[in-house]
């Protein structure tokens, strides 16, 4: 006896969304798997910042897949390149964000386990960051979103 699975596709969630000058491309949702993992690619040009504030999330880790260019992390305080063919796993907990200092377009795919994220929160930080047109978006309502989709932000810099 076989067990049918007549929902299984390539890319069930293929949905690209733009933040600003990043996009963020789902290939798979918590819908798609049984809430054990989303996918999802981002690709940030040349020179860009993270738009929304340093963070932690307590309730999965976010693996980094280096596909094109180099990005660098900063987890903790710590500064982490991850080039084409590198990994980094970022545990519950740590403060993340990320830049591209280099002089090409980056590619990752991130992957969230289990999948305590998906496309509504990049929906709605998009709303917010693309209404801000180029400048810095509103951090209270980044803030807002962030906690009602289990992100911590961290304090600003001083």
């Amino acid at each position: 006896m076989s067990l049918q699975f007549p929902d299984l596709c390539v890319n069930p969630s293929d949905e690209t969304i733009r933040l600003g000058p990043l996009a963020v491309r789902f290939l798979i949702t918590g819908e798609n798997s049984s809430g054990t993992v989303a996918v999802f690619e981002v690709v940030v040009p040349a020179g860009q910042r993270l738009m929304a504030p340093a963070h932690s999330h307590d309730h999965y880790e976010e693996t980094v897949f280096g596909i094109d260019g180099v990005l660098t992390w900063t987890v903790d305080g710590k500064l982490i390149d991850v080039g084409p063919g590198q990994a980094l796993c970022i545990p519950r907990g740590a403060v993340h964000r990320f830049d591209n200092n280099g002089a090409e377009d980056v590619k990752v795919l991130c992957a969230a386990t289990p999948a305590a994220i998906g496309p509504q929160y990049f929906r709605e930080a998009a709303e917010v960051i693309n209404t801000a047109a180029g400048g810095a978006p509103d951090r209270t309502k980044m803030v807002e979103i962030m906690c009602r989709h289990g992100l911590a932000p961290a304090p600003p810099r001083a």
